[in-house]
């Protein structure tokens, strides 16, 4: 998008970025859940939103369906964004970590929510997937190796600017996605609780 003045691009921007975070608040755990067993998500197993408590309690297939859908709540404004205002590093970054934290503190529940993972993981998608693929392989690697989602997530996250960096992305970008690794792992506290007492649940195992 070209046309108009900066105080019109400026506007739409900030209808990008309150569109973004209002996209990213939608709780697809929850309404899945309610839909397909009746049962509040929140309420049962980790009580995350996310993919990984859905999967654990409904089954793989909606887990999935979870997982897709918010990876679309990222992948989408960022896109959108990305799209319409090509070159505008900043306004990119704001969008996606606007998706992230709608997610992570949705007004529909109360500004709780889910460690937004799956939502971070579309705006690097949209943002640069050859970097989201290196990170995505350190997840892979380190939920193999100690089978703990919790901790592939967190090490996933952190390693994201390194991978942005080596790329060669903007400041702005490789900047939100360090201030967005922060929130995941902040969102992990209780997970990282757990990790060090020695209890946390594994992906695979039953002790």
């Amino acid at each position: 998008m070209t046309e108009g003045t900066p105080q019109t691009w400026y506007a739409a921007w900030i209808v990008f970025f309150v569109v973004s975070y209002l996209l990213g608040s939608v709780p697809f755990g929850r309404l899945i859940a309610q839909r397909v067993a009746r049962i509040d998500i929140t309420r049962r197993g980790s009580g995350n939103i996310g993919a990984t408590n859905v999967a654990r309690e409904l089954g793989v297939k909606w887990g999935i369906v979870t997982l897709l859908l918010d990876v679309l709540k990222g992948f989408a404004p960022a896109l959108a964004f990305k799209v319409l205002f090509p070159g505008q590093d900043v306004g990119l970054s704001i969008v996606g970590v606007c998706a992230l934290l709608g997610h992570q503190f949705t007004p529909f529940l109360r500004f709780r929510g889910g460690k937004g993972v799956a939502t971070a993981l579309g705006v690097y998608l949209a943002v640069s997937p050859l970097s989201c693929l290196g990170a995505l392989v350190v997840f892979v690697l380190v939920v193999s190796v100690w089978d703990f989602i919790s901790l592939g997530s967190m090490v996933g996250a952190a390693t994201m600017p390194l991978f942005l960096a080596f790329a060669g992305e903007p400041w702005a970008i490789v900047l939100a996605s360090a201030v967005m690794a922060g929130f995941i792992c902040l969102k992990h506290k209780d997970n990282i609780g757990r990790l060090l007492a020695g209890n946390e649940r594994k992906w695979r195992k039953r002790d």
